[in-house]
Protein backbone atom coordinates (compact mmCIF):
# COMPACT_ATOMS: atom_id res chain seq x y z
CA UNK A 1 0.00 0.00 0.00
CA UNK A 2 1.51 3.33 -1.05
CA UNK A 3 1.51 6.46 1.02
CA UNK A 4 -1.75 8.40 0.79
CA UNK A 5 -1.44 11.92 -0.67
CA UNK A 6 -1.00 14.75 1.82
CA UNK A 7 -4.49 16.15 1.15
CA UNK A 8 -5.89 12.71 2.02
CA UNK A 9 -4.20 12.94 5.41
CA UNK A 10 -5.57 16.45 5.89
CA UNK A 11 -9.10 15.35 4.99
CA UNK A 12 -8.86 12.35 7.31
CA UNK A 13 -7.67 14.62 10.14
CA UNK A 14 -10.44 17.12 9.43
CA UNK A 15 -13.09 14.38 9.63
CA UNK A 16 -11.67 13.07 12.90
CA UNK A 17 -11.29 16.54 14.43
CA UNK A 18 -14.89 17.43 13.62
CA UNK A 19 -16.07 14.96 16.27
CA UNK A 20 -13.73 16.13 19.04
CA UNK A 21 -15.15 18.21 21.90
CA UNK A 22 -13.65 21.69 22.28
CA UNK A 23 -10.92 22.36 24.81
CA UNK A 24 -7.97 20.27 25.98
CA UNK A 25 -7.13 16.88 24.50
CA UNK A 26 -5.56 13.83 26.14
CA UNK A 27 -3.23 11.62 24.06
CA UNK A 28 -2.30 8.08 25.15
CA UNK A 29 1.21 6.91 24.25
CA UNK A 30 2.29 3.28 24.57
CA UNK A 31 5.42 3.14 22.37
CA UNK A 32 7.76 5.87 21.19
CA UNK A 33 5.23 8.55 22.11
CA UNK A 34 6.00 7.72 25.76
CA UNK A 35 9.66 8.66 25.53
CA UNK A 36 9.74 10.88 22.44
CA UNK A 37 6.40 12.68 22.11
CA UNK A 38 7.81 15.58 20.03
CA UNK A 39 4.92 17.83 21.03
CA UNK A 40 4.28 20.26 23.86
CA UNK A 41 2.03 19.08 26.67
CA UNK A 42 0.62 20.56 29.87
CA UNK A 43 0.47 17.36 31.96
CA UNK A 44 1.93 13.86 31.80
CA UNK A 45 0.83 10.81 33.83
CA UNK A 46 1.29 7.05 33.81
CA UNK A 47 -2.06 5.78 32.54
CA UNK A 48 -3.90 2.48 32.10
CA UNK A 49 -6.03 1.47 29.12
CA UNK A 50 -8.41 -1.49 29.39
CA UNK A 51 -9.48 -3.63 26.45
CA UNK A 52 -6.24 -3.50 24.41
CA UNK A 53 -2.70 -4.81 24.80
CA UNK A 54 0.63 -3.60 23.42
CA UNK A 55 2.19 -5.77 20.70
CA UNK A 56 5.07 -5.59 18.22
CA UNK A 57 2.58 -6.27 15.46
CA UNK A 58 3.24 -3.72 12.69
CA UNK A 59 5.87 -4.08 9.96
CA UNK A 60 7.90 -0.86 9.75
CA UNK A 61 8.91 0.04 6.19
CA UNK A 62 10.03 3.60 6.91
CA UNK A 63 10.81 4.66 10.49
CA UNK A 64 12.47 1.47 11.79
CA UNK A 65 12.92 -0.63 8.66
CA UNK A 66 12.54 -0.77 4.88
CA UNK A 67 10.21 -2.73 2.58
CA UNK A 68 13.15 -5.07 1.83
CA UNK A 69 14.14 -5.45 5.50
CA UNK A 70 11.15 -4.52 7.63
CA UNK A 71 11.38 -3.90 11.33
CA UNK A 72 8.53 -4.05 13.83
CA UNK A 73 6.82 -1.29 15.79
CA UNK A 74 4.16 -1.37 18.45
CA UNK A 75 0.43 -1.32 17.99
CA UNK A 76 -2.55 -1.95 20.23
CA UNK A 77 -4.56 -5.12 19.67
CA UNK A 78 -7.91 -6.11 21.26
CA UNK A 79 -7.86 -7.89 24.61
CA UNK A 80 -6.16 -7.38 27.94
CA UNK A 81 -4.90 -4.00 29.06
CA UNK A 82 -1.95 -1.69 28.59
CA UNK A 83 0.03 0.77 30.69
CA UNK A 84 1.38 3.86 28.99
CA UNK A 85 1.52 7.62 29.35
CA UNK A 86 -1.33 10.12 29.04
CA UNK A 87 -0.44 13.64 27.88
CA UNK A 88 -2.79 16.60 28.23
CA UNK A 89 -2.61 19.00 25.32
CA UNK A 90 -3.83 22.53 26.04
CA UNK A 91 -6.78 23.61 23.91
CA UNK A 92 -4.71 26.24 22.07
CA UNK A 93 -2.22 23.53 21.03
CA UNK A 94 -4.66 20.82 19.97
CA UNK A 95 -4.85 21.68 16.27
CA UNK A 96 -1.07 21.89 15.58
CA UNK A 97 -0.44 18.84 17.78
CA UNK A 98 -2.96 16.75 15.85
CA UNK A 99 -1.28 17.77 12.58
CA UNK A 100 2.09 16.64 14.00
CA UNK A 101 0.60 13.35 15.18
CA UNK A 102 -1.07 12.65 11.83
CA UNK A 103 2.18 13.34 9.98
CA UNK A 104 3.96 10.93 12.32
CA UNK A 105 1.45 8.14 12.91
CA UNK A 106 -0.97 8.18 9.99
CA UNK A 107 1.23 8.37 6.88
CA UNK A 108 0.45 4.76 5.87
CA UNK A 109 -2.93 4.57 7.66
CA UNK A 110 -1.70 1.50 9.55
CA UNK A 111 -3.34 2.87 12.69
CA UNK A 112 -6.93 3.75 13.49
CA UNK A 113 -7.23 6.83 15.72
CA UNK A 114 -9.86 6.39 18.44
CA UNK A 115 -10.94 8.15 21.58
CA UNK A 116 -10.72 5.59 24.39
CA UNK A 117 -11.06 5.94 28.14
CA UNK A 118 -7.77 5.83 30.08
CA UNK A 119 -7.29 5.95 33.85
CA UNK A 120 -4.54 7.74 35.77
CA UNK A 121 -4.58 8.01 39.53
CA UNK A 122 -8.22 8.53 40.57
CA UNK A 123 -9.10 10.20 37.30
CA UNK A 124 -10.30 8.92 33.94
CA UNK A 125 -10.57 10.71 30.60
CA UNK A 126 -11.09 9.91 26.93
CA UNK A 127 -7.75 10.01 25.12
CA UNK A 128 -6.66 9.90 21.50
CA UNK A 129 -5.20 6.44 20.99
CA UNK A 130 -3.74 4.81 17.87
CA UNK A 131 -4.99 1.23 17.40
CA UNK A 132 -3.40 -1.24 14.96
CA UNK A 133 -5.53 -1.81 11.85
CA UNK A 134 -5.56 -5.61 11.48
CA UNK A 135 -6.78 -5.26 7.86
CA UNK A 136 -3.69 -3.31 6.78
CA UNK A 137 -0.96 -5.12 4.75
CA UNK A 138 1.64 -4.00 7.29
CA UNK A 139 -0.18 -5.68 10.17
CA UNK A 140 2.07 -8.58 11.23
CA UNK A 141 -0.22 -10.09 13.84
CA UNK A 142 0.90 -12.31 16.70
CA UNK A 143 4.48 -13.46 16.01
CA UNK A 144 6.71 -15.78 18.03
CA UNK A 145 9.47 -14.30 20.19
CA UNK A 146 12.07 -15.75 17.77
CA UNK A 147 10.46 -14.24 14.66
CA UNK A 148 9.87 -10.91 16.40
CA UNK A 149 13.51 -10.73 17.51
CA UNK A 150 14.80 -11.48 14.00
CA UNK A 151 12.74 -8.65 12.51
CA UNK A 152 13.74 -6.18 15.23
CA UNK A 153 17.41 -7.15 14.86
CA UNK A 154 17.41 -6.43 11.11
CA UNK A 155 15.28 -3.27 11.19
CA UNK A 156 16.81 0.14 10.49
CA UNK A 157 14.91 3.13 9.08
CA UNK A 158 14.85 6.90 8.98
CA UNK A 159 14.49 7.11 12.79
CA UNK A 160 17.30 4.64 13.45
CA UNK A 161 17.80 1.07 14.61
CA UNK A 162 14.72 -0.95 15.51
CA UNK A 163 16.51 -2.44 18.54
CA UNK A 164 16.95 1.09 19.97
CA UNK A 165 13.21 1.70 19.61
CA UNK A 166 12.49 -1.47 21.58
CA UNK A 167 15.19 -0.77 24.18
CA UNK A 168 13.85 2.75 24.80
CA UNK A 169 10.33 1.42 25.23
CA UNK A 170 11.46 -1.27 27.67
CA UNK A 171 13.58 1.22 29.62
CA UNK A 172 10.69 3.65 29.90
CA UNK A 173 8.32 0.95 31.14
CA UNK A 174 10.94 -0.05 33.72
CA UNK A 175 11.30 3.59 34.83
CA UNK A 176 7.54 3.76 35.35
CA UNK A 177 7.81 0.65 37.53
CA UNK A 178 5.79 -1.33 34.99
CA UNK A 179 8.20 -3.85 33.43
CA UNK A 180 6.77 -5.96 30.62
CA UNK A 181 8.16 -9.48 30.56
CA UNK A 182 7.40 -10.26 26.91
CA UNK A 183 9.23 -7.18 25.64
CA UNK A 184 12.19 -7.98 27.90
CA UNK A 185 12.38 -11.47 26.37
CA UNK A 186 12.24 -10.09 22.83
CA UNK A 187 14.91 -7.50 23.62
CA UNK A 188 17.26 -10.06 25.16
CA UNK A 189 16.93 -12.32 22.11
CA UNK A 190 17.34 -9.37 19.73
CA UNK A 191 20.55 -8.23 21.43
CA UNK A 192 21.93 -11.76 21.18
CA UNK A 193 21.22 -11.80 17.43
CA UNK A 194 22.82 -8.37 16.99
CA UNK A 195 26.00 -9.60 18.70
CA UNK A 196 26.12 -12.62 16.39
CA UNK A 197 25.71 -10.52 13.24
Amino acid sequence: MGNPPEDSLEKHLARFSAHLPPGDLWVFGYGSLMWSPDFRYAERHAAHLYGYHRSLCIYSHRLRGTPEKPGLVLGLCPGGSCWGVAFRIAGSRVRPTLKELWDREMVNHVYEPRMLMVRFGRRAAPALTFIADHRHPQFAGDLSVARTARLVAQGCGVRGQNVDYLANTVAHMDELGLPEGHLHRVLARTRKLCKQA
